[in-house]
């Protein structure tokens, strides 16, 4: 039996002259991950570091965004070979691994997602939605064609090393966290500061160098556009959980905070005030 495999992340970057703009969906929801998806955004980044996401809700969100026309990369916990075996047999086909700091760690998540003799991935295609439950013919032999493996470089140990995990055959691209970064060069909460930018501009040039593609987290709109302008092949804008968050705080600052400054004071007493009714 045939069926339809996604073009993986890999693809996709290489099938495009134009940067790819994605969002964080963090939340745990299948449903705000599936209202994401529709939005018109090019990726997603389902998070299970920094998210209350486990295999179950992952699954979900992989199966909620599956009807739209955007690319869901997994971005995994820790780089351990059994978690990211679950969730590449639960049908992440494409995977972010955080803290790489050098290329043999780079090396063994390569083996991780690929069947022996190439990798350690243990084979349970039988039991497995990846393979939909050995319906995907011949995906045991051509699974590695199915999944793309990105790392991420996010400490002052890993930029020293970025040239040599982006050379490591099997990692389809790079990922770089200004905000660990900038916590491991002693500036906590300072995306921002010249040395953190110094930092992420060095990798952007060094990766494209290389012919691998690289990204970057970048909030903030100026941010974003000058790691574009670098040579940022994709890029996270957003969150939904941070999305909502200053959405909800500037619903109550417009109609609470400022009402209650600019609001005349009343003439009726508040308990002469006339009573409402419904």
């Amino acid at each position: 039996m045939s069926f339809r495999v996604d073009p993986t992340f890999r693809d996709t970057l290489a099938a495009t002259d134009r940067p790819q703009i994605g969002m964080w969906v963090c939340s745990g929801s299948a449903l705000v991950a599936e209202i994401c998806a529709g939005s018109g955004l090019d990726w997603l980044l389902i998070d299970t570091e920094h998210s209350p996401n486990g295999l179950e809700s992952t699954l979900s969100q992989l199966q909620a965004v599956a009807a739209y026309p955007i690319v869901p990369l997994v971005r995994v916990p820790i780089g351990d070979r059994v978690i990211v075996k679950q969730l590449l047999d639960l049908g992440a086909q494409n995977l972010l691994i955080p803290m790489v700091d050098d290329a043999e760690h780079a090396r063994e998540m390569v083996a991780a997602v690929r069947y022996p003799p190439l990798g350690v991935r243990g084979v349970g295609s039988a039991l497995a939605r990846a393979a939909r439950w050995n319906r995907i013919d011949g995906y045991l032999a051509n699974a590695d064609d199915t999944i793309s493996l990105f790392v991420q470089i996010e400490t002052a140990l890993a930029v020293q090393n970025v040239a040599s995990i982006a050379a490591v055959d099997g990692v389809d691209g790079l990922f770089i966290g200004p905000s660990d970064l900038a916590a491991s060069l002693g500036l906590l909460g300072q995306q921002d500061h010249p040395d953190v930018v110094a930092a992420v501009e060095h990798c952007i040039r060094t990766i494209v160098a290389l012919g691998k593609p690289v990204g970057v987290n970048a909030f903030a709109p100026k941010t974003a556009e000058r790691y574009l302008a670098a040579g940022a092949n994709f890029v996270l804008v957003g969150a939904d959980v941070a999305i909502l968050a200053r959405s909800s705080e500037a619903l109550a600052q417009r109609y609470i905070h400022d009402r209650a400054v600019s609001a005349p004071a009343s003439a009726t007493p508040p308990d002469q005030a006339p009573r409402a009714s419904y």
